[in-house]
């Protein structure tokens, strides 16, 4: 790769379409600004850079940003820019219904039409919860301002009775266990005090965490960023820090089409597998990569990750959390694993103005049972399993660092539910004719199905397989699943069921063989059964009458390539629109 050129420095930025003149309409823009106590001479050509705020209380993952945002200012300030902070729009997971991940999109949309109308030469990107990362890298590309993110960080470390509890993972196997009668429900209560006991997003390697990993490894963050505790000092002095660096980046114009590179994708895919990264990363990569046009595809994951071995030894897949990866030394240690290992694209170019390469290759390993040797990997074949068969003729994923070794390989009679409402209608009822050896096969729960998407692929068990001491079943949906979850888990089956996909007429009794070496998923019915069945098939969910849900329904892709709108695809970039006043 050559070396990143920085342009000249000073010239006319974006920002002073709006506020560099005498005109009327500078005069305008920069007397309104004017009423918040700024200087005169802030206006005067330094760079404006956005500090797009997803900090909302009913996104608890991302309450705490306001503090941050202020630490970036200073850094902002330190180096000559002139910092706004913007608040955007912001998606929690866990409270926005039908599912966050229908709202991705609209985040997506929101932001990026906030840069693009707004007088902003390069943007902070303020994130923590799941879906708020991968929206405003998507609003990023989409305009290519130069761009950095920041994230919010983990919570401390969960501990109930002594035992380390991992925000959302705990929350599974304890409702488990009270199914189970292992657990009673008011114990189950008093551990949920234990669960989330400091600002921060989840402190296992759930969707928030890799999707911080995710921009760390593109190149989209400094490097360290991603496992900083959200209470530890270190986080704030790196908010300003990303402050300092935001200023330098739009005076070379370093912006996201230079690090959002094929390089750096597969970079990403890699460290995923290292870290036992969620499967939710699959479909925010593959949207990004259609932002800035490159060809992303199901079979890169699968081909890149799959001799990648799972090194971090955490909660779902592991024993720890994000404290301790943290302490051992964090994403840099991983990076550099894969770089020594040749797994690693080291030329790939980063917000720091380093490669990738040159960021790691001096840091240390404190901690060898959290970030594991080479030689003894928590999983010899980490990354993502990408399945296809008659079942999913265009794909469907699974998590190997998360699964039951022995499943890996199974043959199953299906128990099937319609949708979500069926399932938990039947699930509890001791009538229900399912045993350890079934597979158990949820409908409609995909991208126009929920709507959504909905995180429900990692079905609870049924109470009288988990008295039996079971905790895992194989599970087949077209749904997804929380990063924190576990399980021997099919996901993101595609096509999905509503739009008829073979799924769709999968038939309590049908046999299912998984076979995950083999990368393959199949409905054992013959060629001919199945195509009469899809031929029957009529289909029972209709667009939504108004609204943002109907623009979803009319315009979300399958999960295959991403789940983005069919017409947000590529780079559109920052161009200034015509002055109204």
């Amino acid at each position: 790769m050559s070396r990143f050129t920085p342009k000249p420095w000073p010239r006319k930025l974006r920002s002073q379409e709006w506020f560099g003149g005498t005109s009327r309409d500078h005069i305008y823009h920069r007397s309104w600004m004017k009423n918040q106590g700024f200087p005169a001479d802030l206006f005067d050509g330094r760079p404006v850079i956005g500090i797009l705020n997803t900090w909302s209380e009913l996104t608890p993952c991302n309450a705490h940003l306001h503090d941050l945002a202020e630490r970036v200012k200073h850094g902002v300030y330190e180096a000559g820019g002139f910092p706004v902070e913007v608040p955007v729009f912001s998606v929690a997971e866990s409270s926005f219904r039908p599912s966050a991940m229908m709202f991705r999109n609209l985040a997506a949309m929101a932001v990026e039409e906030a840069i693009r109308g707004q007088p902003m030469d390069g943007c902070v990107l303020m994130v923590g919860c799941d879906k708020t990362t991968p929206s405003l890298l998507m609003a990023a590309a989409s305009t290519d301002l130069p761009s950095i993110v920041v994230t919010g960080g983990p919570m401390l470390n969960g501990w109930f009775r002594g035992e380390r509890v991992g925000s959302g993972t705990h929350l599974w196997k304890f409702s488990e266990a009270v199914k189970a009668g292992e657990m009673t429900q008011s114990e189950f209560l008093e551990a949920e005090s234990a669960m989330s006991r400091s600002p921060g997003s989840c402190n296992t390697m759930g969707t928030a965490s890799t999707m911080a990993s995710m921009a760390e490894a593109l190149g989209m963050a400094l490097s360290g960023n991603a496992a900083i505790p959200a209470v530890d000092s270190r986080r704030r002095m790196m908010a300003q820090l990303t402050g300092r660096r935001i200023v330098q980046m739009v005076k070379d114009d370093l912006k996201p089409s230079d690090i959002l590179t094929r390089d750096a994708f597969e970079n990403a895919i890699r460290t995923n597998g290292a870290i036992g990264g969620s499967t939710n990363a699959v479909i925010h990569l593959l949207a990004l990569a259609g932002r800035v046009g490159i060809d992303l595809t199901l079979d890169d994951w699968d081909r890149l990750g799959r001799d990648v071995p799972t090194i971090v030894n955490l909660m779902p897949s592991g024993k720890y959390l994000m404290e301790e990866f943290f302490y051992a030394g964090g994403l840099p240690v991983v990076i550099k694993r894969l770089g020594e290992a040749g797994l690693l694209h080291r030329d790939a170019l980063t917000v720091s103005g380093q490669t990738a390469w040159e960021q790691v290759e001096n840091v240390t390993n404190w901690n060898e049972d959290v970030i594991l040797p080479a030689e003894r990997p928590l999983t010899d074949h980490g990354g993502i399993a990408v399945l296809r068969g008659n079942l999913a003729p265009n794909g469907a994923v699974l998590k190997p660092s998360a699964a039951s070794p022995h499943l890996m390989q199974h043959r199953g009679r299906a128990v099937v539910f319609e949708d979500i409402d069926d399932y938990k209608a039947r699930i509890n009822d001791e009538a229900l004719e399912i045993d350890e050896t079934c597979v158990m096969v949820l409908k409609n729960c995909g991208p126009k199905g929920y709507p959504g998407m909905a995180e429900v692929g990692n079905m609870g068990l049924p109470p009288k397989v988990l008295r039996k001491g079971i905790t895992d079943m194989v599970r087949i949906s077209d749904a997804r699943m929380s990063g924190t979850a576990y399980g021997t888990v099919v996901l993101h089956t595609s096509p999905e069921a509503a739009v008829g996909g073979p799924l769709a007429v999968v038939r309590s009794g049908d046999m299912i063989e998984l076979d995950v070496p083999a990368r393959s998923l199949r409905l054992d019915i013959s060629e001919a059964e199945l195509a009469a069945r899809l031929a029957d098939w009529r289909p029972e969910i209709h667009s939504p009458e108004t609204g943002y849900a109907r623009l979803f329904h009319s315009h979300v892709q399958q999960a295959d390539t991403g789940a983005d709108f069919d017409f947000l695809k590529g780079c559109r970039g920052a161009a200034v629109g015509k002055d109204s006043h």
